[in-house]
């Protein structure tokens, strides 16, 4: 995994759900001011629910302090629309399909289902400065009070 410090490459394409619209834009254009990106794996799961509905009841918290705010999983543009509408989510959904943003991370792991290893995201989350720097990173997040932990260590910097 990627240390703070370290210059992520984030120049790759993705699908970004933003203000009820699909984009394709590259990561790196998202960056247009200091970036939280918390990885999870997929829409209308538990945990999952947890950890966003935690950034959106914060959302406006990061944005009065200058951060934006961005969740990536594997899910498409139209069940990332769905999902915002479900949680009231205004911060913008990255469809990430081939875990580009987290092969750039470094910050894909082995994991294991029903008997069956296989290799996807972490769970975690990335304090990203404008050109790609991490300022700060969680490797392993709290789902239910993920945004508390951001803020906290956002407030440190």
């Amino acid at each position: 995994m990627v240390s703070k410090g370290d210059k992520i490459d984030l120049s790759f394409t993705i699908k970004a759900v933003q203000g009820g619209e699909e984009q394709e834009t590259s990561f790196a254009g998202l960056l247009d001011r200091r970036s939280v990106v918390s990885v999870y794996m997929k829409n209308n799961t538990g945990s999952c629910d947890k950890q966003n509905k935690s950034l959106a009841a914060h959302a406006n918290e990061f944005d009065k302090l200058g951060y934006n705010l961005i969740a990536i999983s594997k899910d498409g543009g139209k069940s990332h629309m769905n999902y915002a509408g479900k949680l009231g989510i205004n911060y913008t959904l990255v469809s990430d399909p081939e875990n580009l943003f987290s092969k750039a991370t470094d910050s894909v792991v082995e994991k294991k289902m029903y008997g069956k290893t296989y290799e996807g995201p972490s769970r975690s989350a990335f304090i990203i400065d404008t050109d790609g720097t991490v300022l700060d990173l969680i490797e392993k997040i709290t789902p239910a009070s993920h945004a508390e932990e951001l803020l906290d260590r956002i407030k440190q910097l």
